[in-house]
């Protein structure tokens, strides 16, 4: 396992990761920066407890409003395509 820093609003949070994946969490830190100082560009400055608790009702808005993803009768038949393959593969 792996500790990573991550600067959120000019202060460090140590945070584990699985080995190999400490540049994925550095991106995903960015991302989770970037949006707390939106928020505190619109709102103003708030102490660090009530920020947390801003961005993460923000963040969960955000992934809520999202639209589902479809799935067409186009990719169900690829699907249906794809398992057919790996099926005639494996009974060889």
């Amino acid at each position: 396992m792996s500790v990573v820093s991550i600067p959120i609003v000019n202060k460090n949070y140590p945070m584990g990761c699985e080995d190999g994946q400490e540049g994925r969490l550095v991106e995903l830190g960015k991302m989770v920066d970037a949006r707390a100082r939106q928020i505190l560009d619109k709102i103003g400055p708030l102490p660090e407890s009530s920020l947390l608790a801003t961005l993460c009702i923000v963040l969960a808005d955000e992934i809520r409003s999202r639209p589902a993803p479809s799935v067409t009768d186009a990719d169900l038949r690829e699907i249906l395509a794809r398992i057919r393959e790996i099926k005639n593969k494996i009974g060889q």
